[in-house]
């Protein structure tokens, strides 16, 4: 098992409430068995926020207790364990999920390559799940490039003044759009104060969805929006767990819901989440954190199999490697790895 630290610079920043994206750290991890190896990666916060836990802490669990665990597996059973058991191996710690995440993913492409399988063949195409464009209404960054299979619009928001000029831009992409807090309000008379704004615009933006105004797990507050506004609630920080989907309906916080494989603890998760969303009545997308092409091939892969709505599967661009250049084409699995002028450049932190 090898570990990688890779940092980014993103071609496109982008400000939300409480951070900028600009540079991204991403966690890299070869799993090699028998001469067939698979790969991983997470791309944790730069520091603890939301609930999230920062990518030392997610460090410290791959080094100090996931690893280590799987080691014994394979110590006591002669074998690599199967990408199916790994979500099991989570603990209390928040930094837990995201550890088991990398180590299930390296498994899983392993697993697939060793039966000569492509990752399609686990889960077949059944949707055209469209794009979903992030931007920001907190900087004069370049929204970026529509195109056909754009569906919507994730625009990040915080409480306060919005810039006259920037609304009218997000207006003329003519795309429904949600808004993204990021646990950055405190009351409902705000939020509802900058959806009228909104509407009120000379060209009025087509609010849809508005996500995580309030802290995770204050379903409460959220469900009181929900209340009193004819636009859906979303939900994203605050989804972790099949409980978390559970009590969104009990409550009836929140129409629309974030689902991203690293914080919910792999794929096996993901798509149980997923899968039980929708039996609830829910809507859920696939979010993302500014993954590299070879983790975004595999979240688009998973959400093209059971997602509608639009989702965080683009890939993202980097200064140095532009669109796809971070990987390289492998046989079988998920036909992707990083790239060797990735990894080159890359921290090797468990050789």
């Amino acid at each position: 098992m090898t570990l990688w630290r890779s940092e980014v610079q993103l071609a496109n920043v982008l400000r939300s409430a409480l951070q900028r994206h600009d540079v991204r750290s991403r966690l890299y991890l070869r799993v090699e068995h028998d001469g067939v190896e698979g790969w991983g990666e997470i791309d944790p916060q730069p520091f603890a926020l939301n609930g999230d836990p920062s990518i030392d802490d997610v460090v410290h669990e791959l080094d100090r207790v996931l690893l280590v665990q799987v080691a014994g597996v394979f110590e006591r059973e002669a074998t690599v364990p199967s990408w199916t058991r790994i979500a099991r191996f989570a603990g209390p710690r928040v930094a837990s999920a995201w550890a088991v995440a990398l180590v299930e993913m390296a498994l899983l492409d392993r697993e697939l390559r060793a039966r000569k399988q492509d990752l399609i063949a686990l889960w077949p195409k059944n949707f055209d799940t469209p794009l979903q464009l992030g931007m920001s209404l907190l900087d004069d960054a370049p929204m970026g490039a529509l195109t056909s299979d754009i569906k919507r619009v994730r625009a990040k928001i915080a409480p306060g003044h919005l810039d006259a000029r920037r609304v009218e831009a997000l207006a003329e992409l003519d795309r429904p759009v949600l808004l993204d807090y990021n646990c950055s309000a405190s009351s409902d008379l705000g939020v509802l104060a900058q959806l009228d704004l909104l509407r009120d615009a000379s060209t009025p933006v087509r609010v849809s969805v508005i996500e995580q105004p309030f802290a995770p797990g204050n379903l409460v507050d959220h469900a009181r929006l929900a209340e009193e506004c004819d636009v859906a609630v979303g939900l994203d920080e605050g989804i972790r767990t099949v409980r978390d989907v559970e009590l969104v309906v009990r409550y009836d916080a929140a129409r629309v819901i974030c689902i991203k494989p690293a914080r919910v603890g792999g794929y096996a998760n993901a798509r149980t989440m997923i899968e039980r969303s929708i039996e609830l009545g829910l809507q859920p997308y696939m979010g993302g954190f500014f993954e590299s092409s070879l983790a975004r091939h595999v979240n688009r892969t998973l959400a093209q199999h059971c997602i509608e709505e639009p989702s965080d599967i683009g890939d993202v661009a980097t200064v140095d490697t532009g669109i796809d250049g971070d990987v390289e084409t492998r046989d079988f699995g998920f036909g992707l790895a990083p790239s060797g002028a990735v990894l080159a450049k890359a921290t090797l932190l468990r050789p």
